[in-house]
């Protein structure tokens, strides 16, 4: 049974992370068919626990979806639109105005797009900065705090850093949605019979791995699979899709921009996924992950997790061929003792608490600044 929202505020769980969040949280980031929508999904984690530790958050986009938008309305979360270009000095002008309208505590900024003259401009601002990274794209940073949960974070990343600037790594620091920290006392049995899989190839999936996947699986003749097929509600490729489902020897299901993946996760035994944001979902419903890295952004993060044994890699990346893709399922549906072990180290890496624990460093920062004379 899943415990009431409340339990999550104060007194509950989340409250003994956080602590009282204050004051209104900005944060800029965007998506669109082509970046996809993992930044700002991220995101919606951090504001989810910043509204339920008690503050108030805006998003600030240049770029959006109309899934996205649907998702954030559904959150009560702010929504501004920015005229301008993406990662410009006026999208920076901009999104410092509104922090100041907004009387915004701290501004959070998530993209690829935005390197260290962005940093440099949001700094202008009286707000304080928290960067979200994933590879060290910038050149500098200048940011009060840099954030980055991805396994493969260390220091050497972020040398090029004002003296001023924190670290927030690794995924002890995991942002994960509400609905997860719902799942939290949830434990994963392994099944011996292991031919539910979840396929997720990202929110948008330009490049329609999906279709890709659901074909491959046609060399699986072994076992009858059960699959449910996620796609996220800004994916253009949905004739194609359903096409595919329509030509499978298995049982397909198709479900589009689902609030229940935490449901869907506990009931696969298998996930066939992109190496995002959502491995570290993954880890915290203890499922299988076997992982296709569908752009350079994503390999960092995969190949350290195969390297912990949290995840197994399809030989080929995303240039795979369904042979491979069958081999590594039926390799995988017949040993549970390597499902158990993946499994179970993937769980060590995340307790879904990270969200609470970036919100409880933003406000003792904030908490900080106003003890200083």
């Amino acid at each position: 049974m899943r415990r009431p929202l409340s339990d999550f505020n104060r007194g509950g769980p989340l409250a003994k992370v956080v602590g009282e969040a204050e004051g209104t949280l900005l944060i800029r980031a965007d998506a669109n068919v082509a970046m996809g929508t993992g930044h700002v999904m991220r995101c919606i984690s951090l504001a989810q626990a910043w509204q339920d530790s008690g503050g108030h958050c805006v998003f600030v986009m240049a770029e959006s979806t109309p899934a996205v938008v649907r998702r954030l309305r559904e959150e009560r979360i702010e929504i501004e639109h920015l005229e301008t270009s993406l990662a410009t000095a006026e999208d920076a002008e901009q999104t410092r105005q509104i922090g100041a309208e907004k009387n915004a505590a701290w501004i959070v900024v998530d993209g690829y797009q935005f390197g260290a003259d962005y940093q440099s401009a949001i700094k202008q601002s009286a707000c304080k900065l928290l960067f979200v990274d994933d590879n060290g794209h910038a050149e500098r940073y200048c940011a009060d705090l840099i954030l980055n949960q991805n396994s493969h974070a260390n220091e050497s990343l972020y040398l090029r850093r004002d003296s001023h600037t924190r670290l927030l790594l690794g995924p002890r620091y995991a942002m994960l949605r509400r609905e997860f920290r719902l799942r939290q006392d949830w434990s994963r049995k392994v099944r011996d019979a292991a031919t539910q899989i979840l396929i997720a190839m990202g929110g948008s999936d330009p490049d329609n791995f999906t279709t890709r996947v659901i074909d491959g699986l046609e060399n699986v003749r072994e076992f009858r699979l059960e699959i449910v097929a996620v796609v996220g509600g800004s994916n253009p490729h949905l004739a194609e899709i359903e096409a595919a489902i329509e030509r499978s020897r298995h049982s397909i299901r198709l479900v589009r921009d689902t609030k229940d993946m935490p449901d869907l996760m506990a009931w696969a035994d298998i996930a066939i996924s992109a190496a995002g944001s959502i491995c570290w979902e993954f880890c915290a419903l203890a499922l299988s992950m076997l992982l296709i890295p569908i752009a350079s952004n994503q390999d960092s993060a995969a190949d350290s997790l195969q390297r912990m044994g949290a995840a197994r890699l399809l030989p080929g990346g995303k240039k795979f061929y369904g042979e491979e893709l069958a081999r590594e399922v039926v390799g995988l549906i017949r040993s549970p003792s390597e499902r158990q072990s993946l499994s179970e180290r993937a769980h060590a890496l995340v307790d879904a608490q990270g969200a609470g624990r970036v919100v409880a460093e933003l406000s003792s920062q904030l908490v900080a600044e106003r003890k200083e004379p």
